[in-house]
């Protein structure tokens, strides 16, 4: 279906019936027919579905590809807004997002009309159509801001991030929290479960229709560059593959597979050359080399880039998973005097960015490696990734969308919210540094990667490139484009924060029942169907194996658990046993010297052997002996089933070495010449083999034995054969209560941890029955995931004596977390009140850790002060290139760590109420809005 022709010729040419049809429509749907008038193109079917469904006053959840016009639905909304009187919100994940749509909107609808409010910026903030972040939204419905009065609709644009883990939660929150009469707008990305995702949608807002739409609106080809080939993935007889849009289980290039099977091939007969191996040619020894024995050659990155430019498949975005490995790119490209641009595009490059970079401060220009920046934009060239600065991050995004800049180099972060689209896009690897190791694209990150290649509107199709790599699988690559697995996975969980503000708006019980209705338990409860539909059948089996095990002279269930019985403290007694056992053999060892012979009971060096070192530093005793056959080993307490005892004495001379052959030999020797003398006794019996038979369990097993011998069931002739459905009866048993554990465990898990988190809070007078106490309400303010150790280090005083600069280090504890580990190790932290308070923070968090461990919680991290110096020194006016030198961050790192504590400033302003430290907070914020850090702000 499409909308009404806009050119009267279209019309004209139309038939009779499909003029009706139109008119129809259009008499339907008066506010579409109205809508689509304004865009000088067809709107495409899933398009004009989702605006009817708008229309009828239905809310709608549009999962499509990436550039197939998704907002066009959400701008739907924004239009049937302003007709009808009412106010609709636009939220965006990102605020350059925000900024970019809000541009977008007063382009259309005039400055009058459109606000936006991102936590740094508020302008027109009353107006009927305002765009924000989603979690400017979620503090509104917190707070029940008047704001919210006659809105009718809300845009989640980029409703997919509700998967992020850091961040999830947020959508989820406000999609539970909306008023009912607002109609929602989902739009999301393409999604392997978009159906589940609507058929939640429907239960916790009303009707809402699913709309998919899963073609691209441009066609896109795969390649593999083989050096310097380009080479179709997909073999060239699949249909679907040829058009541009693949299936799953498309066949492969039987060109790469050769390819790739030669170069494996070489791989080896070069390890053969290196470690040559005797025997004939073809035998087992030698085999045969298989292929013509030549590498693949690798391109550089100039290559590629030259490649791309003659093919005229530029602009294009090359995926490379590291940030230094982006810059490095650059780099190298302008090393080879690479040039993408004309003159006339150099020079309007030139000015853009002169002209965004003219409010940063001239001294900042070097250390934030601007000329270097402005030599390969000019050239056409850019890196994009998190630790570039904003606004040169905006200037990339700008200068591409508008075909200035040919080629980004750009981390995976870039597959996420920016409209940065190119007509080719290049995967350097298919592996990528998950923050622990190394691990292999999934079919979802590689379709959210490609989804960028095809400009709509520009591009008549799209290109995706893999480079070869060594010991790369052709198979494996077409699996991954082909696939289209991209689940939703609900990230959501209740935080303290959340806790605080759900039961100060809605009490306990009915914030219980909100949460209840969570996505994240939407899903657990779906997987509890199966388990149920399981755990149903088995209760079914049960039956029929216990009326399979009727006996007609008694009951024999009754005799079948008193075997059972027996049996499980037998197996009890015997496993005690073994553990006294062990126990007492590691004790023996532990009372081993130097010197002392001992019989080895067990192991491969069983017999002689003299202790050189007893081992018992660590948590089991190793002992390190040299043996009677001269042999020099630490041994392992499995060695020692049995307790082991000295049966001698034999000197170590002071300088032995285990490691010398010949005071092995000379030790062992002696050990052996003496070994008549050190025939001791053999492994001692234990107390517990002493004692047995007197413990009380052996009296226990007695007295159910002879139960059992006198149960009716004991003489039955077919005993065993009722016996074998008891057993059978039991191990379904068991495996029925396991299954039934996993579903109470899935059942009501978000309620189950809300109660945990309130708990807590109640423990710490946040919380006193269905009331937020005054306490509490310091917490509501404070969204940071160190929520919780803000809100304490407020109440305790912790931060009442400290200056603004100090205030700003103390902070930044709660919002840094250092890339790696290893990176936070041994921190500059600046001295005066900053040392002992940072020291009381810790000791506040280890307080709170234990109390959530208590309570089955794991939400508060450690404080990391990796970041304190660089935030004090800001704070006390340094420049940009000392704190830089100082802590190693790049200019990009270091500006969103300085915002996201400008956040938190602002946060304990709002939280402390009327005291000193709001007047502190409020200080500290204003020293650290200086220089780069004011101009990233004012730039989003």
């Amino acid at each position: 279906m499409s909308t009404p022709p806009t050119d009267p010729h279209d019309d004209e040419q139309a038939s009779p019936a499909e003029r009706y049809a139109a008119f129809q429509r259009g008499k339907d749907f008066p506010m579409l027919k109205d809508f689509a008038g304004l865009y000088g193109f067809e709107l495409d079917d899933f398009q004009v579905r989702a605006c009817q469904e708008i229309e009828s006053g239905r809310g709608v959840l549009v999962a499509a590809p990436t550039g197939s016009g998704k907002t066009i639905v959400g701008e739907f909304a924004i239009h049937l807004a302003l007709q009808t009187g009412r106010k609709a919100f636009y939220t965006t994940p990102i605020k350059a997002l925000s900024n970019q749509k809000y541009h977008d909107l007063v382009k259309r609808y005039g400055a009058d009309n459109v606000g936006l409010l991102t936590g740094d910026n508020v302008i027109n903030g009353e107006a009927p159509v305002v765009v924000m972040t989603t979690e400017v939204l979620r503090n509104m419905l917190y707070a029940s801001s008047r704001t919210l009065l006659g809105l009718g609709y809300v845009v989640m644009d980029e409703v997919h991030y509700l998967a992020d883990r850091m961040r999830g939660a947020v959508w989820e929150e406000v999609i539970i929290h909306l008023p009912e009469s607002v109609t929602l707008v989902s739009l999301s990305a393409t999604v392997s479960n978009a159906e589940e995702f609507g058929e939640w949608l429907a239960t916790v807002r009303g009707e809402t229709t699913t709309i998919l739409e899963e073609k691209r609106p441009v066609p896109l080809f795969q390649h593999v560059m083989v050096g310097r080939r380009l080479l179709d993935l997909f073999a060239s007889s699949d249909v679907d593959a040829s058009a541009g849009f693949v299936k799953e289980g498309a066949p492969v290039n039987e060109e790469l597979t050769r390819i790739a099977r030669d170069d494996w091939a070489s791989s080896r007969l070069m390890r053969d050359r290196r470690s040559p191996r005797k025997g004939k040619p073809g035998s087992s020894k030698n085999p045969r080399a298989v292929g013509n024995g030549r590498r693949v050659w690798i391109p550089s990155r100039v290559d590629v880039v030259e490649r791309l430019d003659r093919e005229g498949l530029l602009p294009a975005i090359v995926f490379i998973f590291s940030r230094a490995g982006c810059d490095a790119a650059v780099t190298q490209l302008v090393s080879a005097n690479t040039r993408l641009t004309t003159a006339a595009e150099r020079d309007e490059i030139f000015h853009r960015v002169e002209h965004a970079s003219k409010s940063l401060p001239e001294e900042d220009l070097h250390v934030l490696g601007y000329h270097e920046f402005l030599d390969g934009l000019t050239r056409g060239i850019a890196a994009h990734h998190a630790g570039l600065l904003p606004a040169f991050k905006q200037v990339v995004e700008e200068l591409f969308q508008e075909g200035l800049v040919k080629v980004v180099f750009a981390t995976e972060t870039l597959a996420l919210g920016i409209n940065m689209p190119a007509r080719t896009v290049v995967i350097e690897k298919l592996s990528k540094w998950n923050g622990e190791s190394h691990a292999n694209l999934t079919p979802g990150e590689y379709t959210q990667l490609t989804g960028r290649a095809g400009r709509r509107g520009l591009d008549i199709e799209g290109h995706g490139v893999v480079l070869y790599q060594p010991g790369m699988n052709p198979g494996e690559v077409a699996g991954l484009a082909s696939t289209r697995t991209y689940p939703l996975r609900s990230s959501f969980r209740p935080s303290y924060n959340m806790a605080v503000n759900l039961v100060h708006q809605f009490g306990r019980a009915r914030s219980r029942e909100l949460l209840e209705q969570s996505f994240a338990q939407y899903q657990a409860d779906k997987a509890v169907v199966g388990l149920a539909r399981q755990v149903h059948k088995a209760e079914e089996a049960l039956e029929g194996y216990r009326e399979a095990a009727t006996c007609h002279v008694g009951d024999f269930m009754e005799y079948a658990a008193l075997r059972r019985r027996i049996s499980d403290l037998e197996k009890g007694a015997s496993r005690e046993r073994r553990q006294d056992r062990r126990a007492e053999a590691i004790a023996s060892l532990g009372r081993l010297r130097p010197g002392d012979v001992i019989h080895v009971p067990a192991g491969k060096f069983s017999g002689l052997a003299v202790v050189i070192d007893p081992g018992a530093g660590g948590d089991e005793p190793r002992p390190y002996v040299v043996t009677a056959d001269r042999q020099a080993r630490r041994l392992a307490p499995m060695d020692f089933p049995v307790p082991v005892e000295s049966i001698g004495r034999l000197r170590i001379p002071k300088s032995f070495n285990g490691r010398n052959p010949a005071m092995r030999r000379d030790l062992a020797t002696a050990l052996r010449a003496k070994a008549h003398a050190f025939d001791g006794p053999g492994p001692r019996r234990t107390k517990q083999q002493d004692s047995f038979g007197d413990t009380a369990v052996d009296r226990e097993i007695g007295r159910l034995r002879a139960e059992l011998k006198s149960h009716p069931c004991h003489q039955c002739p077919e005993r065993e054969d009722h016996a074998r459905w008891a057993e059978r009866y039991f191990k379904l048993e068991r495996d029925t209560e396991t299954l039934k554990r996993r579903v109470d465990n899935r059942t009501n898990t978000v309620a189950r941890t809300f109660d945990r988190v309130c708990d807590v809070l109640t423990a710490l007078g946040y919380l006193d029955g269905d009331k937020v106490t005054e306490r509490g309400s310091h917490l509501r303010r404070i969204y940071t995931d160190m929520d919780l150790v803000a809100a304490e280090a407020i109440r305790a005083g912790l931060l009442d004596e400290l200056t603004p600069s100090e205030l700003a280090a103390v902070l930044s504890a709660l919002v840094f977390e250092a890339r790696r580990a290893d990176d936070a190790s041994s921190p500059k932290i600046p001295g005066g009140q900053v040392r002992p308070a940072l020291a009381e923070v810790v000791r506040l968090w280890g307080q709170l850790d234990a109390l959530e461990r208590d309570h089955k919680l794991d939400f508060l991290r450690e404080p990391d002060v990796g970041f304190a110096w660089a935030a004090w020194r800001w704070a006390e006016g340094d420049d940009l290139d000392d704190v830089l030198m100082v802590t190693g961050l790049s200019a990009g790192d270091f500006v969103r760590w300085m915002k996201q504590l400008l956040d938190l400033c602002g946060q304990v302003a709002d939280a402390a109420g009327d005291s000193p430290l709001r007047t502190t907070a409020r200080a500290t914020a204003k020293s650290l809005k200086r220089g780069v850090i004011a101009y990233s702000v004012l730039a989003e």
